[in-house]
């Protein structure tokens, strides 16, 4: 078996890992590499002829999840290839897309990119999908964006664990070490674990639950009348997080507009069916132009979705003039580096929509595991060959953690042969500072 990481040694964003052995070959997410701030990094796969060289005789593609750095080179890769993704995080991205398609020509979302998303296989928890004599099972994670996965791929009698982007301190990351200990390792030893390490090189960044946010809007919403929340528009534990808060309030709407209630529709017909939290109706959606609704958000005061995109300033800006401005609080509930004006991560748009705001607090927890969690799942699997950390700023510093010292001596960064598995480490290709471009961010 040769396991390859074509893109993820140092370097977050932009993973492509492959599995190959005599009989098939799979590839484990396509992702762009991530920009920084309001910069398009320069990616050189991102093409249909580098993309369809990549992905020559491959059996399938499958997708972690749906965040641009893991999936947002699918629209290159030839038809005739299979792409997989979960159930409802299809059905978001579709959505999402179909939106920016119909919004303007400048978000580069086509029909042809429209009907490839169509196209992807979707699939479901602990639904075993077969590729020649690889077999790939995914697994629930709880991540920032919904119906996220890690991965068991068995073959030749090996068995590695994919665990994609995760989190434990979540509403839904209480089940990661039951997944793990009762679905995975009670059916078998992990061989080689192929884990992200986001947060190895951020340990001095506090790491919050769902629950302690929660706390906080609430106690925002006591001092403040009314309550704008800026955050990412398909995060369901943060959006369950604002909508439990608000409704401690009950006399005070909850008000979205017409395309984050899309989105809250497909949340509440998904997960919603599994947990009262993760229902969103009835939702109220802004009237800018209704004068009655206007005097109701004035009189009862309200919690507000916003996002930071041109297309929806206007409409702020009016309505902030005509709400008292020691009432009013924005919320930021996303990476506080993308309003960091010293950051190289800042987002020109983001900070000057939130400096149109009289009040401002952050409200954030990482969507990523913490270095505890790290060292909690590396020591738990215990892979018998290999540990290889990928999504990292500096995957060396996998070794910092809390985890034994035999692990330690397992860490992978380099091309080796382990137990009949022979990994091979590409060095990837990294933002290139001299070809980048401005790009604006309209969801």
């Amino acid at each position: 078996m040769k396991v390859t990481i074509h893109r993820g040694i140092n370097q977050i964003g932009g993973c492509i890992t492959e599995i190959a052995t005599d009989e098939a070959r799979i590839l484990i997410d396509l992702g762009h590499n991530l920009p920084e701030g309001d910069l398009v990094a320069y990616d050189e796969l991102a093409n249909t002829e580098s993309i369809t060289k990549l992905t020559e005789g491959c059996d399938a593609i499958l997708y972690t999840h749906t965040h641009g750095d893991h999936i947002d080179l699918y629209s290159y890769v030839p038809s005739r290839i299979k792409q997989y993704v979960g159930k409802t995080a299809r059905e978001v991205m579709l959505c999402k897309n179909n939106r920016l398609n119909k919004l303007s020509e400048k978000t580069g979302v086509t029909k042809e990119m429209l009907a490839k998303i169509k196209n992807m296989i979707p699939y479901e928890e602990k639904q075993r999908l077969h590729f020649g004599d690889i077999t790939v099972t995914p697994y629930f994670v709880s991540h920032s964006i919904y119906d996220s996965y890690m991965f068991l791929i068995e073959a030749q009698g090996k068995r590695i664990l994919h665990t994609g982007d995760f989190r434990e301190h979540s509403y839904l990351g209480k089940g990661l070490v039951p997944t793990i200990q009762k679905l995975i390792l009670s059916k078998g030893p992990i061989d080689l674990l192929i884990t992200e390490g986001t947060m190895v090189s951020r340990r001095e960044e506090n790491v919050s639950t769902e629950h302690e946010l929660q706390k906080e809007i609430i106690r925002q919403m006591r001092h403040y009348k009314y309550l704008f929340v800026l955050c990412s528009s398909t995060d369901l534990e943060r959006l369950s997080t604002i909508r439990a808060a608000a409704n401690s309030f009950k006399e005070r709407p909850f008000i979205t507009d017409k395309y984050q209630a899309s989105i809250l529709d497909i949340y509440t017909r998904s997960a919603g069916e599994k947990s009262p939290l993760f229902r969103f109706d009835p939702l109220n959606y802004y009237e800018p132009r209704s004068k009655k609704f206007i005097t109701l958000m004035q009189d009862k005061g309200f919690v507000m979705l916003v996002r930071s995109g041109e297309y929806y300033r206007d409409q702020i800006c009016q309505l902030l003039s005509q709400l008292d401005s020691k009432d009013t609080l924005l919320i930021y509930s996303m990476w506080p580096n993308y309003i960091n004006e010293g950051s190289i991560h800042k987002k020109q748009e983001t900070i000057d929509f939130v400096h149109l705001f009289p009040n401002l607090k952050i409200v954030e927890t990482t969507g990523h595991a913490s270095p505890e969690t790290l060292a909690k799942v590396a020591n738990l699997v215990n892979p018998t060959m290999g540990i290889i950390p990928i999504h990292c700023e500096c995957s060396s510093e996998f070794c910092e953690l809390n985890i034994s010292e035999e692990l330690k001596r397992k860490i992978i960064t380099e091309s080796v042969t382990r137990g009949g598995i022979v990994v091979v480490v590409e060095k990837g290709n990294k933002i290139n500072k001299d070809t980048i471009h401005s790009k604006k961010q309209i969801l």
